[in-house]
């Protein structure tokens, strides 16, 4: 019995040091962190993998339905009550003005209000509170933006439901978007070219205009071209300011009446006959093809930005 009561005792005594021993306990945390690493990898791949399998379905689905839809009178026929017959020429020429105007409007505001903000401001309290209301308003609900357009643009200014009332609140909408990104890309450019710039006697704003902002114009331009590319997808506020679902001429102005693909999508997935479901396939099938494109010219324009950067 008590060579047995002295083996317990040596065995708890080796338990107790290889508890206090330190080298010890960090391989078990080692370990117990590469097992939690491991195991976050496999869920985050599998959650990828998941997404990406359910957009593939949708995708081929929708390309399957819609891409026997797509030609050239197609692209260039009015609406029509025959699905045979109808077209998205309104649909997207207005789309186009959309983007167009919504450029004009929201580039130079949101450029020159980022630059003020990384440049000119102070740092106070006022100015700190309107950088965090101008991160928070690019979170709020794409409707409430329509609901300002329609008092503001359509019912006080006097627009009207035209071209230049939703261009005027999609720039709302994008605009603290671009803000962002343009204090972000002013924000990545060194600080050494500027100091070369001051050195050489340039002014401030001398600086500005032709080193900060052609170094930063890649990443102004990436923000800029991913904002629009929210924009061209949005139906909600369009719908607020009175878009119209159903256009039978091409806008020629911006006080024209309009639609955008959205709308026209919106509007044949509503029908019951199933020659309007293929029209919308294959709306929806140019809308992501202009989507892509988009993006494709801000993955390019960030990568080309980068290298120059580096």
């Amino acid at each position: 019995m008590s060579s047995q009561v002295i083996e317990i005792l040596q065995e708890k005594r080796l338990r107790s040091q290889k508890s206090d021993n330190p080298f010890v306990a960090r391989s078990h945390y080692a370990r117990l962190n590469k097992f939690r690493d491991n195991s976050f990898k496999i869920v985050g791949i599998i959650s990828t993998l998941f997404g990406l399998a359910v957009l593939g379905y949708f995708l081929i689905d929708i390309f399957i339905d819609g891409v026997s839809r797509i030609n050239w009178d197609f692209l260039t026929s009015l609406p029509s009550r025959k699905a045979e017959k109808a077209g998205i020429l309104p649909a997207w020429t207005g789309s186009a003005w959309i983007l167009g105007l919504t450029t004009l409007i929201a580039l130079p505001l949101g450029v020159a209000a980022g630059i003020y903000f990384e440049e000119y401001a102070k740092k106070n309290r006022f100015n700190h509170l309107l950088e965090v209301n101008i991160a928070n308003l690019a979170g709020v609900p794409s409707i409430i933006y329509g609901i300002l357009g329609l008092e503001v643009f359509v019912r006080i200014m006097g627009f009207g439901e035209t071209l230049l009332s939703g261009a005027f609140t999609l720039a709302l909408l994008i605009l603290p978007i671009i803000i962002v990104a343009t204090r972000e890309a002013i924000k990545a450019v060194p600080n050494t070219l500027r100091e070369a710039s001051y050195g050489l006697g340039a002014s401030k704003w001398q600086t500005i205009k032709w080193q900060v902002l052609p170094a930063a114009s890649g990443g102004i331009l990436t923000g800029t071209i991913l904002a629009l590319s929210r924009a061209v997808g949005e139906t909600a506020p369009l719908i607020v300011i009175g878009a119209l679902a159903y256009v039978p001429f091409v806008p020629s102005s911006p006080m024209d009446s309009f639609t955008v693909l959205p709308m026209q999508i919106f509007n044949w997935t509503s029908r019951p006959q199933a020659a309007f479901l293929v029209n919308a396939a294959a709306a929806i099938i140019i809308l992501l093809v202009i989507t892509f494109i988009l993006n494709g010219i801000a993955i390019y324009l960030r990568n080309k930005w980068q290298k120059k950067l580096i």
